[in-house]
């Protein structure tokens, strides 16, 4: 998919989720949330829901966990602009107590299709709700810090899932928070790792279209182009530096 291909379907869940009634929380919303990023990145933060500052401006992460969200971001020379940020569900439950079943189960299409275009490397999950959806039975105290496979169920096939606690956790809890500075300097790490676990698994397809292509050509003696796979960047890079991730 090319990067004008990702935006127009980015915002094309984005006006859906803004005019969601799938659940009870579209009663209570000031503003839906979709999500907002880099539809090129190659690692999406996920977090639990909007809070009282994000259903009023409509953007995730905007309160005082996102000034730490975007602390850690700076941590490993990073901005929100280079990630793609959204939630578990797209409004906020009332009083932002915990999303219910139904609700997740609700937004669950929306955020699978996301992850569909988005194609990502790495899904870092932000507190034990977004984990549970990548790690089910796993506890955060435990796994955070730690990886995991993504089921190919949720929309993102071969990426990789990356656990942290929520920065709202770290804002009430100072030892999390020093927690979460050592866990999201991890993160370049398993980003050039994931890129390489993604080459090795896509390039048998990759050159198995090209000899069926060749193959075609041959029998057709007609011209034939093989499509355009997934851009990796070079695992090899520096992990320090930034630019080289995105």
């Amino acid at each position: 998919m090319t990067d004008a291909e990702r935006r127009v379907a980015l915002e094309a869940i984005a006006a859906e989720v803004r005019d969601c009634s799938r659940c009870r929380l579209h009663a209570t919303r000031s503003n839906a949330v979709p999500g907002e990023g880099d539809p090129q990145t190659e690692v999406v933060f996920i977090g639990e829901g909007p809070g009282q500052n994000e259903d009023l401006e409509g953007r995730p992460f905007v309160g005082r966990a996102g000034g730490l969200l975007v602390n850690l971001l700076g941590h490993i020379g990073w901005t929100r602009e280079d990630v793609f940020i959204t939630n578990i569900v797209k409004c906020r439950p009332p009083g932002n107590r915990d999303p219910e079943p139904d609700e997740v189960a609700a937004c669950a299409p929306y955020l699978h299709r996301q992850l569909e275009a988005l194609d990502p490397a790495v899904i870092v999950t932000l507190g034990r709700h977004s984990m549970g959806r990548f790690m089910p039975g796993a506890r955060i105290s435990q796994a955070h810090g730690t990886t995991g496979p993504v089921d190919p169920a949720t929309g993102a096939p071969d990426a990789t899932v990356f656990a942290m606690y929520h920065p709202a956790a770290a804002l009430r809890t100072p030892s999390i928070e020093r927690e979460s500075y050592d866990d999201v300097s991890l993160i370049p790490t398993v980003l050039v790792e994931s890129r390489e676990r993604r080459r090795e698994k896509r390039r048998p397809r990759s050159e198995t279209t090209s000899a069926a292509t060749a193959a075609t050509a041959a029998t057709t003696a007609t011209a034939a182009t093989s499509p355009v796979g997934p851009v990796i960047v070079d695992a090899d890079a520096d992990p320090t530096d930034q630019l080289t991730f995105f």
